[in-house]
């Protein structure tokens, strides 16, 4: 009888062995879904970047007012007789006193702005227009 419980133990034991490990076993098909999972995840969010830029192309296919939009936030443009002013609201206190202290002549461009615009004697004054 013991002979008979060691054959079967060995032969469940070489029968589960391919269900939990071998090729297309419990563990792959578990790491296979894993992956399925986060290739739809990439999915959705690639369709929804698809969508805008689609919404985007649309709009600058059909409308002016994205076309003006874009002209005026990424290139800086201003329509004609128009002025632009920036107001730049976090400047360091340090660097007030020293636009004041400035000859009314001569400008200073603020250290912590990347724009163009420019300080001068306490003021703010508006860029000189861009021609294309």
């Amino acid at each position: 009888m013991r002979w008979v419980t060691l054959i079967l133990v060995a032969l469940i034991l070489l029968l589960q062995y391919p269900l939990w490990l071998g090729k297309g076993g419990w563990l792959k098909v578990w790491d296979i879904n894993q992956k399925v999972e986060a290739q739809q995840q990439a999915d959705i969010k690639s369709k929804e970047r698809n969508a805008q830029l689609e919404a985007d192309v649309r709009d600058l296919k059909h409308g002016t007012d994205a076309i003006e939009e874009r002209a005026r936030t990424n290139l800086g443009m201003v329509k004609k007789n128009e002025i632009f002013f920036q107001v730049i609201d976090n400047l360091p206190a340090s660097s007030v006193p020293a636009a004041a202290a400035q000859p009314s002549g001569q400008a200073q461009t603020p250290s912590n702005s990347t724009s163009n615009t420019r300080v001068a004697s306490g003021g703010i004054t508006p860029p000189a227009p861009r021609r294309p």
